[in-house]
């Protein structure tokens, strides 16, 4: 496995690239049509969970868009979207889904914003959460523990 401090991580660097929000529903709805019409390819990682090591079936994918579109729907109380993020929304091989219910500031300047609840990529993710990690605590920390 690639080191998630390195440069060279093609999914760190992809997930600390730009993203554009699905603002309003429809473009949402939008969004999640390309990733149906494409649905083969993608990692379908809950942030928290052990990173998946192989892309979901395209059932499994379709199931999760569904679900996931629903639980928005449902829990994000708003006439607006805005918590769902791509890298290119029309050709999107990255997608930030924030849950409705862990928001913090999502968007816009934070030293420690939230993570997504969920991320759908066509790069095999890493666990987002050691990452967040400063890398000089991991390096202490496997100092410590390495002798």
């Amino acid at each position: 496995m690639t080191d998630t401090d390195s440069a060279d991580n093609p999914y760190m660097t992809a997930f600390r690239g730009s993203f554009t929000s699905a603002l309003r529903w429809p473009q949402l709805d939008a969004l999640w049509e390309r990733v149906r019409a494409a649905p083969a390819g993608w990692f379908v990682y809950a942030v928290g969970e052990p990173p998946p090591g192989e892309v979901a079936s395209e059932r499994e994918l379709l199931r999760f868009v569904d679900e996931i579109d629903q639980l928005l729907r449902r829990e994000h109380e708003h006439d607006y979207c805005g918590i769902v993020y791509a890298d290119n929304p029309r050709e999107p091989a990255m997608i930030k889904v924030y849950d409705p219910h862990n928001l913090g500031v999502s968007c816009g300047y934070s030293n420690n914003p939230p993570l997504p609840g969920w991320v759908l990529s066509r790069v095999a993710p890493v666990d987002l959460e050691a990452a967040r990690q400063p890398a000089g605590r991991r390096r202490w920390w496997r100092r410590l523990f390495s002798a």
